[in-house]
């Protein structure tokens, strides 16, 4: 299920850093979770929909790939990112 106007605007509220940031690594890392945290829900109804899970997928690679790319360059906003999300890493 996709994220509604409201959900986006208050997750990138959250975690941009200035006014019109809608693209740092942050904020990708926060849209994946919260559309990645939203499919539990769909799984646990849906156990054979095989689509919807290779999508689920590729979503956790992408968050991983930014997760690394913001670990190579930012170490200290890595573990904070980390900690406010609640992530095992």
């Amino acid at each position: 299920m996709p994220l509604t106007r409201e959900d986006k605007l208050g997750v990138v509220g959250k975690y941009q850093r200035s006014a019109h940031d809608t693209g740092s690594p942050e904020v990708q890392i926060a849209l994946l979770s919260e559309r990645i945290n939203g499919l539990s829900q769909h799984f646990t109804a849906h156990k054979a929909d095989h689509a919807s899970r290779r999508g689920l997928l590729k979503m956790v690679n992408q968050r991983r790939k930014l997760l690394d790319y913001l670990k190579s360059n930012t170490p200290d906003i890595y573990t904070h990112l980390v900690e406010r999300l609640g992530l095992r890493r």
